[in-house]
This record gives structure tokens, C-alpha cells and sequence, in this order.
């Protein structure tokens, strides 16, 4: 009688995914959290320059929902969300990221003013700037670079799905070739990289989530965030869920294609997050979403039961 063999999965510490944390761990030699920061800057999106009404899924505070308060200046919401933190990571270091909005739309010199006062407090050890594609002109690119010479920085980009129907249908204000321009541009100076996007958007299907997913794979990307579509209140995605327009994913769905995804993804890429918060007070659904820790077991769970892992159907770049 045959024996059939199985194959022993790749692993990341205890995970079978690329982790954020094994990453930090790696290079910085502990624990090394993200310090959330609202800069006070808006979006193109928003006030008119690119277009009005932002992103139909994007909250009120831009999607820094658990930032610092913009009421406060940087070194007092840095230092506050720094000690909320450190109750739980008491011998921790920090990388300052600039969450709330946009936050390469400014001048550079007022770029440089808000990123050096971070970068001055005690155990920062780099820097996470979220923005647009189309907010990143060369002035910009280059003092970015100069700071990826000095610190270690990631720019993290939405890119949310690679369908122009969809991205249409939320407002996204750019096409997808204008987010792999900005990667290229990126890339030129070795800045790493980290692709936002989202399952659930409106009218996505499961092979549609996919092919945004195995997209992500074949960019010069080097870490990846996948959100589950949260609908909060308040956003011009109520209105699209009103009108019938979307349907909630169940958790047994969107753990399946987590999963799926993972497997397709390049080994050395770096999974930042694999699911989002939502403030409860926000949140009109998916409710299951709260339970964060049962969701994030439910991954690993799946994977062993698969005996699957990150790259384990990765086949290198298309030509």
C-alpha cells in the first residue's frame, strides 16, 4: 500500500505567511510597532483637485480611524499612541506612519518638516507614508529617495482592485496604469512598496478578487495589505449599499480567499496585514469582522488544513 508524502510547509517563525512582524523581528532584532498619525493633510479625491467626495468606502478621518488626534501636534499624538501601544510592547521601537489621508499632498518642504520630527523621537527606527499613486511628483520621489538612503521607509499605496469598472464604481479618481507609474517610480530608487486592496468592493466576484490579487504578485511590489470592505457610516458606500449594490462577504468566503491568495504570492513578499478595523460605533457590517483574533486563527487554521503557504503555487514573474 502506497504512503502518500506530505509536503513540509515553508514557515516564517510559526506562520505560514510572509509576516509583517517576522519581518520587523528580522531586521530590528524585537518587536517593532506602527506609531498611527494624522498630519492634518486632505486628498485630491476630496477637495476637488482630482475629484470631490473621496473614495466611497473611506471614513470621515480618511482611513486613520484609530490615528492620532489631528488636534494635537505630531510629537504629542506620536507620543500617545506610543504609550497606548506600549502597554502591551513595553521594550518595543517604532516606525512613524503617516495613516490619515494623503500624505505626500503638500510641498516638499512641509513633507520634510512633519517627516524629521519623527524621525527625530527617541527609538524610531523608520517610516510608513500612505498615499495616492497620483500624488507623488519627481520633487517629492526625490526626497523620498534621500530619506531611503538615511532611514528605513516604506511608501503604501491603494491601489484596492486592478477592475476599472469597480474602480469607477468607488470613486477610486485613477486608473491602474497610473499606480504601476508610481511603483516604477518608486522602484527607481529602491523604495519599498506596499499595495493596499480590498475584497468585497461592489460587484466583485471570487475570481474577480483574485485576479486583483495575482496582479499585485507580478508588480514590483514589496508588501502587500489586504482589507476586508468594511461599510462604516456615514461614507458614499452606504448609499451604494442601499441601493442593493453590495453584498457583505461571510468569513468562511473571505478566509477561503485569503488563503487562495497567499498561495499564488512571491515568498519574499511581505504580508502587512491580511484583514482591517473598523471602529464598532462605525461599523453597519460585516459584523463578524470584530472578532479579529477569531478571524486571523481562522487563516491558519485553513493553511493546515490545506498544508498550504505563502508561495507554494508561485511560479516567478510573467514575461
Amino acid at each position: 500500500m502506497s504512503t502518500m508524502i506530505q509536503e513540509s510547509p515553508q514557515l516564517w517563525g510559526d506562520k505560514r505567511f510572509h509576516t509583517w512582524n517576522y519581518e520587523m523581528r528580522e531586521a530590528f532584532g524585537g518587536k517593532v510597532f506602527k506609531v498611527m498619525l494624522d498630519a492634518g493633510f486632505t486628498c485630491p479625491n476630496r477637495d476637488g483637485n482630482i475629484a470631490t467626495g473621496g473614495c466611497t468606502f473611506c471614513s470621515a478621518r480618511g482611513s486613520g480611524d484609530f490615528a492620532g488626534s489631528r488636534r494635537d501636534d505630531l510629537v504629542t499624538q506620536f507620543n500617545k499612541i506610543r504609550d497606548l501601544q506600549h502597554q502591551k510592547w513595553p521594550d518595543a521601537q517604532y516606525i512613524g506612519y503617516f495613516q490619515a489621508y494623503t500624505n505626500t499632498y503638500a510641498p516638499v518642504e512641509q513633507l520634510r518638516e512633519y517627516y524629521e520630527v519623527i524621525l527625530q523621537q527617541p527609538g524610531v527606527v523608520g517610516l510608513s507614508i500612505a498615499t495616492r499613486p497620483d500624488c507623488l511628483p519627481d520633487d517629492v520621489i526625490e526626497y523620498l529617495a534621500e530619506l531611503n538612503q538615511r532611514t528605513y521607509l516604506w511608501v503604501e499605496m491603494g491601489l484596492q482592485t486592478v477592475h476599472e469598472s469597480t474602480s469607477q464604481l468607488i470613486n477610486r479618481a485613477h486608473d491602474t496604469q497610473c499606480y504601476l507609474d508610481a511603483v516604477a517610480k518608486l522602484r527607481k530608487h529602491n523604495i519599498r512598496t506596499c499595495a493596499h486592496i480590498i475584497y468585497g468592493l461592489p460587484g466583485e466576484t471570487h475570481d474577480m478578487m483574485l485576479d486583483t490579487g495575482r496582479a499585485v504578485a507580478q508588480m514590483d511590489v514589496q508588501g502587500i495589505k489586504i482589507h476586508l470592505l468594511h461599510l462604516m457610516r456615514k461614507t458614499p458606500m452606504v448609499k451604494q449599499y442601499e441601493a442593493g449594490l453590495l453584498q457583505f462577504l461571510e468569513k468562511d468566503e473571505y478566509v477561503k480567499l485569503i488563503v487562495d491568495t497567499l498561495e499564488f504570492l512571491p515568498p519574499e513578499m511581505i504580508v502587512h496585514r491580511l484583514t482591517g478595523d473598523a471602529p464598532r460605533d462605525l461599523l453597519i457590517g460585516p459584523m463578524w469582522s470584530l472578532k479579529k483574533w477569531e478571524v486571523l486563527n481562522s487563516f491558519d487554521k485553513l493553511l493546515a488544513e490545506r498544508n498550504t503557504w505563502q508561495g507554494k503555487y508561485w511560479k516567478g514573474k510573467s514575461n
